[in-house]
């Protein structure tokens, strides 16, 4: 009688196991190109400011960057997690700097920002530093020269032989 308990259990579940659900992994693409036309006539500015209470990089960083990115009027949008760092550029006639403060508090009441400044570059393009002989003309081809000329404002950059 103990035998047959046993193989009636087991048989039990061994039959039972293979009716199992698998689950099933889908793939999604979004779009994230934004239907917003921009106005070509439009005067553009640049605005960095520092986003404290930002805790991680997708959670954070990214919802604060699609927030502003939707804006009407935002050009660009781009949040440095590492740097805690906003740079968004955007048409003055509809944006101001308030607006992204407002935009920024309203994703989440734990971010702050906070030394706001309007620029004509973002601090993370590339820029020359104090020593610009090395930095844009030393060992450089013709085409680096050049590539440096485009962002470079010092003399020794805008010599591109």
């Amino acid at each position: 009688m103990k035998n047959i308990f046993f193989i009636a259990l087991l048989s039990l579940l061994a039959f039972n196991c293979k009716n199992k659900a698998e689950s099933e992994v889908k793939t999604v693409e979004v779009a994230t190109t934004s239907t917003q036309e921009l106005d070509p006539n439009a005067k553009y500015a640049k605005a960095e400011f520092t986003v404290e209470g930002m805790t991680c990089m997708m959670g954070c960083a990214k919802t604060i960057e699609n927030k502003l990115a939707k804006m009407e009027g935002v050009k660009s949008a781009k949040v440095d997690f590492d740097k805690k760092l906003a740079m968004v550029e955007y048409n003055e006639a509809m944006v101001t700097p308030e607006n992204l403060t407002e935009t920024v508090a309203l994703v989440s009441d734990t971010y702050k920002v906070s030394d706001m400044k309007t620029v004509n570059s973002f601090s993370t393009e590339k820029a020359c530093n104090a020593n610009c002989a090395k930095a844009c003309c030393t060992n450089k081809t013709a085409e680096e020269k050049a590539a440096c000329a485009k962002d470079c404002k010092k003399a020794c950059c805008a010599e591109k032989a």
